[in-house]
């Protein structure tokens, strides 16, 4: 079973169900994180390069610039930055900086080499406006205020996972260190508004999933609509039986395109190898057939909206995204046969 932490989110209130006071209960505070954040120490300042003029650079693989980070910190910065392979922390979710923040810990030319490592796994410029949420991490508000940690050692083929961790976020980087598993262990993503308004940077990604709803005929309607509540955090993430929702074998071609055409998109943000990975691993569980999608209907929810969840899920594969009062997303992907 999966070691979690629980991302606390501190825009959701106890009005919006028990999941969300059990964030307020158990997470750890964005707000004491982002208070905590302190100057460079003085022993790192001093190490900091005199300002040169932006030079292009070609473009490395993450793993390799998490190698080269690694290499250029000292003792004292390892202390807050790097953790054993071991470390449960390694495959919790985080919703803000999990220890010292990046603005905190490393030199100027650093924070840069974190910033190209987050680059470099997501799809280009536009995979990291989402990501990043247009630059603006949420209530992170800028790049110095998340945090970035490396468990283990990414040198002489040595285990390791980069971590990134902010407000609706936490990525990661292992160069396949975690065997089987898709992105070196579980996801998180979200962005402040809701997820029907096209100021969500993930819009794109209900309105994906709302032209499969509306291709679907009333017998499979209700099929795939589901009452209640997946959860979130370790209960989302879990593998159900049966999985809920409607089975792409059970679709026309055409709806199945449309499925197929869904997960393209959730993957978009994401460098082309890792999106790659993730469709293999699916193949290898069965294929797209075995995939299933439900919408979710909250009861405890008053408002007139269709649906408050949607969860595309089969064996070894959860993308639990919650809509509303604002998206937030969790991933596992992980080969089980």
């Amino acid at each position: 079973m999966l070691e979690l932490q629980k991302p606390h989110c501190p825009e959701c209130t106890d009005s919006e169900g028990m999941d969300r006071r059990e964030f307020i209960n158990t997470g750890i505070s964005s707000a004491l994180a982002l208070s905590a954040i302190g100057s460079i120490p003085a022993t790192l300042q001093a190490q900091q390069p005199p300002a040169q003029p932006a030079q292009p650079r070609q473009a490395k693989p993450a793993e390799a610039l998490i190698q080269e980070l690694y290499s250029t910190l000292t003792d004292e910065q390892k202390q807050h930055v790097v953790f054993p392979w071991t470390d449960r922390r390694r495959r919790g979710m985080f919703n803000s900086a999990m220890a010292r923040t990046i603005g905190a810990v490393y030199t100027q030319a650093q924070q840069d080499l974190c910033q190209r490592i987050l680059r470099s796994i997501s799809s280009g410029d536009d995979g990291y406006a989402k990501i990043s949420r247009n630059g603006t991490f949420d209530l992170s508000r800028t790049f110095n205020n998340c945090g970035a940690y490396i468990f283990g050692n990414p040198t002489n083929n040595q285990q390791f996972s980069w971590v990134f961790t902010g407000h609706h976020l936490t990525v990661r980087c292992d160069g396949n260190s975690e065997p089987n598993t898709a992105f070196g262990g579980p996801m998180y993503y979200g962005h402040t508004p809701d997820g029907y308004s096209n100021r969500n940077c993930f819009f794109y990604q209900t309105r994906s999933v709302l032209s499969v709803f509306d291709a679907l005929n009333e017998n499979q309607r209700r099929q795939a609509i589901v009452v209640g509540n997946p959860g979130e955090e370790e209960r989302s993430l879990r593998f159900l039986s049966p999985h809920p929702g409607i089975a792409a074998r059970d679709l026309s071609a055409d709806q199945k395109r449309l499925i197929e055409s869904v997960m393209r998109d959730i993957l978009s943000p994401f460098r082309q190898q890792d999106a790659d990975e993730v469709m293999q691993i699916v193949r290898d569980n069965g294929g797209i057939d075995q995939i299933h999608l439900a919408f979710y209907r909250d009861n405890v929810n008053n408002d007139s909206s269709r649906w408050h969840f949607w969860r595309l899920e089969g064996p070894g594969f959860v993308w639990n995204y919650r809509v509303l009062p604002h998206v937030h997303t969790y991933v596992n992907v992980a080969r089980v046969v």
